[in-house]
């Protein structure tokens, strides 16, 4: 099984954190601790392990993190690729089912693109969950364009992402390259009314400062 593949080739620290998160809900309050990774000293894309031992992450190794701990509980481990105009950035989600609904787990510095609880009936469903969140705070525009198809990682050997120590661009790659659907026709994307200045207030708070201390 894939997740006996995972366990195989954590270390006894790291089978410790991985055993306690049991469900989706405790893999994001586990995420949530972690203060966001900056990037300061130039961009990463970490996997779990290098994660895990630096305690910090993005939504896209948050979301790996998630996908591993999902996979260790013999879970499948899903991605969605959020995709968004190229003046804005794209968000990676991890997928989960309960009760045969669709939820995520999502890492982010931000109100809003956050955990879902699982009451969608879809992928789309969930992923349309965004739109409205996506905005440009200079003008209000409403970025969000594509999302992937459920991203499943148990096609690749867990070492080449759960315990690489190298950064993931090949996976980043791998995710941008997956099958996207578009979020609506663009005749209807001609017609977008921009977000209203309160709308775009949301955006300024943050959950993280760069010194690692969280705001309360």
């Amino acid at each position: 099984m894939y997740s006996d593949k995972v366990k195989s080739i954590l270390s006894p620290s790291e089978r410790k954190i991985f055993e306690k998160l049991t469900t989706p809900q405790k893999i994001q309050d586990y995420l949530d601790r972690l203060p966001i990774n900056f990037e300061i000293r130039g961009e990463t894309y970490m996997s779990p392990r290098r994660t895990v031992k630096r305690r910090t992450a993005h939504c896209f190794e948050g979301a790996l993190v998630a996908a591993a701990a999902l996979a260790y509980h013999g879970e499948p481990p899903l991605l969605m690729d959020l995709r968004t105009l190229p003046s804005d950035e794209d968000h990676v989600v991890a997928l989960f089912r309960q009760f045969g609904r669709w939820g995520a787990i999502s890492k982010t510095n931000h109100s809003i693109l956050r955990y879902r609880d699982p009451v969608y009936e879809s992928p789309r469903e969930l992923a349309m969950s965004y739109f409205h969140e996506y905005v440009l705070w200079k003008d209000g525009t409403k970025s969000l364009r594509a999302y992937s198809i459920p991203f499943d990682l148990s096609k690749f050997a867990p070492e080449r992402w759960v315990s690489a120590e190298e950064d993931l661009l090949w996976l980043v790659e791998a995710l941008d390259r997956s099958r996207h659907f578009p979020i609506a026709p663009r005749k209807n994307l001609r017609r977008l009314r921009p977000a209203a200045h309160i709308e775009r207030n949301a955006l300024d708070a943050t959950e993280w400062k760069r010194d690692g201390k969280r705001y309360r």
